[in-house]
This record gives structure tokens, sequence and C-alpha cells, in this order.
């Protein structure tokens, strides 16, 4: 059976996260672990800030009131997240999924994830959380965090969930390209529908046969297969198929360079997440 990790906030795209999950339960028997953590507050620090210079009586007096609007804005976030996951569970039940269960922890995302991933065969997370600003369209600030952290495949949802038939892959012909491929060639999850491999760059051989190879290895799973090499940027040409063609899903490998290298040249799989206005699966 499947295991499928649902980290559910205060977002719209909690709906989206609840939605995938259904679908993906629906192609296979699964049970899910809903997850919502609540972050820690350097209240020391604040409290060092806000009372300032003074009188010994008045700072104590002020440290108190902080301290105990402190312990109510704790509870308020635990009766808040219990909240979130019993509706995210309840979404999830409609849906037909049965096997539902919910964990609320204090923490951070990232280290709360890596407590739980040893079971689970599949992370689906909302492309941005409620803190995240819509209107210049920034990713979550823990996503790409998670996505390099977890040794997990990972689902980024877009804002809506919408059925999906149709496949594309990204395609490099670099080795995390080729395990998405051999990972889609082993997924049920995906099995059956309609997939096209994707290469952005110069028309060549040596891209031709890596194209071919990773093809051959789908249509030796069963999947029907198109291929498509295509000069230009790889973010510009991915992003432009999927509109056009009205691919319903991306999947590509994730990060294959350092974090510092990704500072002065970019990185291909975070501007695809950020622009493509479909989920995306990611294998690490």
């Amino acid at each position: 059976m499947t295991r499928i990790m649902g980290l559910i906030d205060g977002s719209i795209y909690s709906q989206s996260v609840c939605d995938h999950i259904g679908w993906v339960a629906q192609r296979v028997p699964a049970s899910v672990g809903l997850l919502h953590v609540i972050a820690r507050r350097d209240s020391a620090a604040q409290a060092q800030d806000l009372s300032g210079n003074i009188g010994l009586g008045a700072r104590s007096s002020l440290l108190a009131e902080l301290a105990e609007l402190d312990a109510q804005n704790a509870k308020v976030a635990q009766k808040r997240g219990r909240l979130l996951l019993d509706e995210s569970k309840a979404r999830l039940q409609a849906a037909g999924v049965a096997l539902v269960d919910t964990k609320l922890r204090n923490g951070e995302l990232v280290d709360t994830i890596h407590e739980f991933e040893a079971k689970a065969d599949l992370i689906v997370i909302g492309k941005r959380g409620e803190g995240s600003d819509f209107a210049k369209g920034h990713l979550g600030s823990n996503l790409e965090r998670v996505v390099r952290s977890t040794h997990k495949p990972i689902v980024v949802t877009s804002r809506a969930f919408k059925p999906i038939a149709k496949v594309l892959i990204a395609f490099d012909g670099g080795a995390m390209a080729m395990k998405a491929v051999d990972q889609v060639s082993r997924s049920p999850i995906l099995a059956g529908l309609a997939c096209k491999l994707v290469m952005a760059g110069a028309d060549c051989p040596e891209a031709k046969k890596k194209l071919d190879d990773a093809a051959a290895i789908l249509k030796a799973a069963g999947y029907t297969v198109e291929t498509a090499l295509t000069a230009g940027q790889p973010d510009k040409v991915i992003s432009e198929t999927v509109e056009r063609e009205g691919f319903d899903l991306l999947v590509m490998g994730a990060y294959s360079h350092s974090r510092l290298r990704n500072l002065f040249i970019g990185s291909t799989t975070t501007e695809m997440i950020r622009s493509c206005k479909v989920p995306v699966l990611i294998f690490r």
C-alpha cells in the first residue's frame, strides 16, 4: 500500500493538496498521513526587544504579560492546527479515502518531515504557503528547503486540482532525468496516462540518442510516448509546451547543482515550479 504524507497549512493550497492525494488514492491503494507543523517562535528575543530600557518592576510585569500572551497564542495555534487537520481529513474521507491519520507538531517543517518521511512513499505539498506573496509569484518559503532535503518523490500542487490525463517529462539526458524516467516507468500511479518526453537543446545525434533511450524505457513499461527536442532555454521550452499542449502534470528531476551554484546561474527546477500552472512531480 502506498503511504502518502500530505502537508497542511492555512493556505488555499491545502484543499489542492487533499484533492491531489485523493486522485492518487483512486489509482492505487493508499493510506494518508496529514501533517501540520506549528513553527517555533523566538519568544525570548521578542520579550527582550519589547521590554526596552524600562524599570525593573515594569519590565517584570511586561515580561509576565508577554509570557501569558505567548501561552494564549500557542493554544490558539494548536486549536487552529487541529481544525485544519480535521477539515482536511473530512475532505479526503468525502473523496473516498478511508485510511487517514493526522499529526500536529511544533517545530521546524523540514525537521518534522525528516522524522516521518522514512515511512512515506510520496510527499504532497502546496506550491505556496499561507505567508507567500501571491502577487509577486513567490514560492512558499519552506518549499525549496523541503524539496532539497527530502529523499522521497514529492508532488508540488497547483492552486486548484484538475484531473490528470497527460504527463510531460522534462528531460535533459542527465542522471536525475533518467532516474525520473525510470521511476515513471515503474509507477502504478502514472500507468496508462499519455506521456511526452521533452528535451531542450541543440538537435544533435547524442541528444536524440538519449531521448530515444529514455523513450524506450517508457515504451517497455507499456506507455505510449511522444518525444520532442526543441532549441531554447529549458524553463521556457518546458513551460510553453505545458501551456500550449495542455499537459496536466510535469515530471522532472531536481537540483542537480549546489545551492551556491544556483545563486549565480539560477535553478531550472525552482523556475519550473514557480512558472508552471500545473502540479510538478519531482524525483530526487
